[in-house]
């Protein structure tokens, strides 16, 4: 079974950069292979780690409720369309979720696909997933049970505030999650004294800093993936630091 590592957030934290990060961080460790899956509806996974979709499962839940073969059941559709959507690369895969771009209840191509999904990751060592903003991925259940997830703030209170407020719905929600952290991305220089009393006070573990990186900025504005940083920038140095003490 994939040990399984999800990133939650705020908007703007840099989850998906972070996510990328932690996708080349287990390659070049010969931690492979990776499934990368982008679980934000307004997907960019792919941008940081230079893959092109294919195709989304979203589209699939959409073409699911079209099919009208006797001889296709929607068992079968549905598997065949989760292989398709598979983007295979150096050391890992993509699939990306998608978003339903019609009306309608999505319930029986989620439970096919949560089925599936689950299946697929007995493949993998690791599954990185990134997630849409906020909380809302958290109550869909796409995912039950993590081994890791990572909670990425900026360094603001609003973030850290956010953060709290996630740690708390995956309590109440009753997930297995076996281990959560709190990372404090684009963190100036000057200490973050306040933010880490506010982290602890809300029972968040925080296991480190990533600083603010020009380059890093330059290669989002540029289009640029991210997984091709060299190893002596700065934000990356700082993260794989962070990955070595999680994993």
């Amino acid at each position: 079974m994939a040990y399984s590592i999800g990133f939650a957030g705020k908007g703007g934290t840099g989850k998906t950069t972070l996510a990328g990060l932690l996708v080349k961080y287990l390659i070049e460790r010969n931690k492979s292979p990776v499934l990368a899956v982008d679980a934000d509806a307004n997907s960019n996974f792919n941008e940081v780690l230079g893959l092109k979709p294919k195709s989304t499962l979203g589209a699939a839940r959409e073409e699911m409720k079209k099919v009208s073969d006797p001889g296709l059941t929607k068992d079968v559709f549905m598997a065949m369309k989760l292989e398709q959507a598979i983007v295979e690369a150096q050391g890992f895969d993509l699939l990306v979720m998608g978003r339903p771009e019609g009306p309608g209840c999505y319930c029986a191509a989620n439970t096919l696909l949560t089925k599936y999904l689950e299946k697929l990751v007995h493949h993998y060592a690791y599954l990185v997933m990134d997630n849409e903003a906020g909380m809302e991925h958290i109550s869909r259940l796409l995912f039950k049970d993590l081994d890791l997830l990572l909670i990425i703030s900026d360094a603001g209170q609003r973030g850290i505030q956010a953060a709290g407020r996630i740690l708390d719905l995956t309590r109440q929600l009753g997930l297995t999650i076996r281990k959560t952290a709190l990372i404090i991305n684009r963190a100036p220089e000057e200490p973050l004294t306040e933010l880490e009393k506010r982290a602890e006070e809300l029972g968040l573990r925080l296991v480190g800093h990533i600083p603010e990186d020009s380059q890093i900025r330059t290669w989002d504005l540029k289009g640029r993936p991210l997984i091709g940083l060299e190893k002596d920038n700065k934000a990356l140095k700082a993260a794989q630091a962070i990955f070595d003490q999680l994993l």
